[in-house]
């Protein structure tokens, strides 16, 4: 066994590593770039080697960097993690020449997956099912054309050399292959060095199910069962499952048994995922083979009761993998919900900034994988991911439970975040029935996340806490004005909550050391220890234990978060009230004629000029952030004013980019 590794990553898949390094025994090495100098993988780390400036490009992709880092440190053996050199084979190859061991699969293996074009006319080989398709380089967008309709839209077009999302482009018609190639290719070379792109058959209705393989050097290979992974946005994966609500038992074992033959067919070793795409007819079709750890892989680790990260350092030194297919079982259900730095309002644009507060959940069934702390920055150079929430149980509904309780007691501050998004996906019927695809979130939400109109199950449990939080304050003012101490001041019982607009009045009583609301036409005994400043107020309402995220906003007023609803209301009298609804309210200062940017970034371009005509839909800017593509549209008519912003600038959120006549 390996006494010293070293991880070329960061953030929470570094972490995740040196948990099981450390409970084997075996020292950690971390490297990290200047913006990481006091990130959580480099305190948890026995040593940290610096390998240069803040973009990935200049430190954590630098081969001969991480090679230095190596020989500095004494480190035998490397864990990639995923992402970043976790899939590159002349990574894997230099390694190989410097003696030191790379935890993951050979070079050839990674090559011959690595690239989807091949990938795929190997899996044909191998007796895989593969989605139809133009398997070879498209050069130029005329012919991406030409190529879809032989296919018949709509079709999907991929880099190659692709992941994560980046890439990848749905087109229904020629206008949008066009632009989809051009978007395509561009993020491709910026993201991979690499803007070869292929096209095949875009399946309708599609649910994403991966397979997970483990092979040691030994030839041995097995399958872990799979993971839904069909709740995505812009391909990227957002909530993860295991075992799959859709197959059967036949159909798991198809699958397997082809993601075997697949990782048979390139002696593979190590981790790996088989990922395919499945239709309603529970017909599957390979799509590729990530040659690394995946993001989901802790919902695999707990319905099966293993260690990936130990199984792939296990292996790595040579060991035979310790049971054989008939030996592995399902037991219970798992669901993996992505915490990310982004701001859902608008079109989950990336958010950066320092975590003012992080108060992760706890308890039963829930299970955490992060690479923060409170006070961290969330950078703009990585990836937005603050944590991954992970909750578990004997079955799917009680999973569900656990999560959508323990995504309503994680408080984040400072940073925009998807915390009430993820809510809304585990608390929807559709997700509940497990009636997935990879279109959920476009279908689901349709016009964006935003807070729900009317009234909505989550209301009756925010206003009710409102106006339990506003009774709890009343009494802290009134006491510490001269009230005999531990005597109930006298407050007044009946409050009305403002909610967009709309007025509803809560009656709050104190009775023994708990308080009777009265609401609705309901009746409901409530008990809670809140205190201003608390983030979350724990009350036992009735018989249930219920969260809910309280802050403290000016003039009698709350922002409140539960089940994936964002609140924010004023408490006030019934005289108060009365008032309010005669005061004058103020207009909104116009910002149509000005285009902002969304989100915090590099502005890479301006494709328009000033006295310009454009139509409603033409592209104005480009603008970049976490290497992705950010095309600003004109939401309307007009002809462009004024240019105020250059390319190469770096924009803070609603910077004015351009302005209209």
């Amino acid at each position: 066994m390996f006494k010293k590794i070293l991880i070329a990553n960061r953030g929470e898949i570094a972490c995740r590593i040196m948990r099981t390094a450390r409970r084997l025994g075996i020292a950690t090495v971390a490297v990290y770039s200047e913006a990481d100098a006091e990130a959580l993988h480099v305190r948890m780390a026995d040593e940290a080697v610096p390998i240069g400036p803040p973009p990935s490009a200049e430190s954590y992709l630098k081969i001969d960097r991480i090679l230095d880092a190596c020989r500095r440190s004494g480190a035998e053996a490397v864990h990639p993690g995923y992402g970043f050199l976790s899939e590159n084979t002349e990574f894997a190859a230099a390694l190989a020449d410097a003696g030191i061991v790379f935890i993951g699969p050979g070079p050839e293996a990674i090559a011959a997956m690595g690239d989807k074009i091949e990938s795929k006319k190997l899996a044909r080989a191998a007796g895989v099912a593969t989605v139809p398709g133009h398997l070879d380089v498209v050069p130029e967008a005329e012919a991406a054309v030409e190529i879809a309709r032989d296919i018949g839209y709509p079709v999907m077009i991929k880099a190659s050399a692709g992941g994560g999302g980046k890439g990848m482009r749905i087109a229904r018609n020629d206008a949008e292959v066009r632009d989809g190639f051009r978007a395509a290719t561009s993020e491709a070379k910026a993201s991979f060095a690499d803007d070869r792109v292929f096209i095949e058959k875009y399946i309708e209705e599609p649910r994403h199910i991966e397979i997970q393989v483990l092979g040691d050097m030994h030839g041995n290979i097995v399958h872990l069962f799979e993971r839904e992974c069909s709740i995505q946005r812009r391909h990227q994966k957002v909530v993860e499952e295991a075992p799959s609500p859709f197959l059967d038992g036949n159909t798991r074992a198809a699958m397997g048994g082809q993601a075997v033959a697949l990782a048979r067919a390139v002696a593979y070793r190590s981790a790996g995922t088989v990922e395919f795409i499945v239709d309603r007819e529970r017909n599957f079709y390979f799509l590729e083979m990530n040659t690394r750890l995946q993001v989901e892989h802790p919902v695999t680790e707990i319905v099966t009761g293993l260690d990936l990260v130990e199984l792939m350092i296990r292996i790595a030194a040579g060991e035979t993998l310790p049971f054989r297919q008939q030996d592995l079982r399902l037991s219970g259900w798992a669901i993996e919900a992505r915490v990310y730095a982004e701001d859902p309002a608008r079109n989950f644009l990336p958010s950066i900034g320092r975590l003012v507060r992080y108060r992760p959940p706890e308890g039963e069934g829930v299970r955490l994988e992060t690479g923060v702390f409170e006070g961290a920055e969330i950078s703009l150079y990585y990836d937005p991911m603050i944590a991954k929430l992970i909750a578990y149980g004997p079955d799917r509904d009680s999973a569900i439970a656990r999560l959508r309780a323990a995504l309503d007691g994680f408080y984040v501050a400072g940073v925009q975040h998807n915390i009430a998004f993820l809510a809304a996906v585990a608390g929807s019927p559709r997700f509940r029935a497990g009636a997935l695809s990879t279109n959920f979130i476009a279908e689901e939400f349709p016009g964006g996340f935003a807070p729900p109109k009317g009234f909505v199950a989550a209301d009756r449990i925010i206003l009710l806490a409102a106006a339990l939080a506003h009774r709890r304050l009343r009494e802290r003012e009134t006491a510490t004005g001269g009230a005999r101490v531990g005597a109930r001041p006298a407050i007044e019982d009946e409050v009305v909550v403002l909610r967009d607009g709309d007025e509803h009045a809560v009656a709050v009583r104190p009775e023994g050391t708990a308080y009777r609301l009265d609401f609705a036409g309901e009746s409901h005994l409530a008990m809670t220890e809140w205190q201003l400043g608390q983030p979350l107020m724990l009350m036992r309402l009735d018989d249930a234990r219920v969260t809910v995220q309280i802050e403290r906003l000016p003039g009698a007023a709350f922002r409140l978060l539960h089940g994936g609803v964002v609140r924010e209301v004023r408490v006030l009298s019934r005289r108060a009230a009365e008032l309010l609804a005669l005061m004058p309210r103020k207009k909104a200062a116009d910002t149509s004629r000005l285009v902002l940017s969304p989100m915090p970034g590099l502005l890479s371009a301006i494709v328009v000029t000033p006295g310009q005509e454009v139509k409603a839909g033409e592209p104005l800017a480009i603008v970049e952030a976490m290497k992705m593509e950010n095309v600003l549209r004109a939401e309307r008519d007009g002809r462009i004013a004024e240019i105020r912003a250059q390319p190469g600038d770096s924009l803070a959120v609603d910077q004015v980019i351009l302005a209209f006549e």
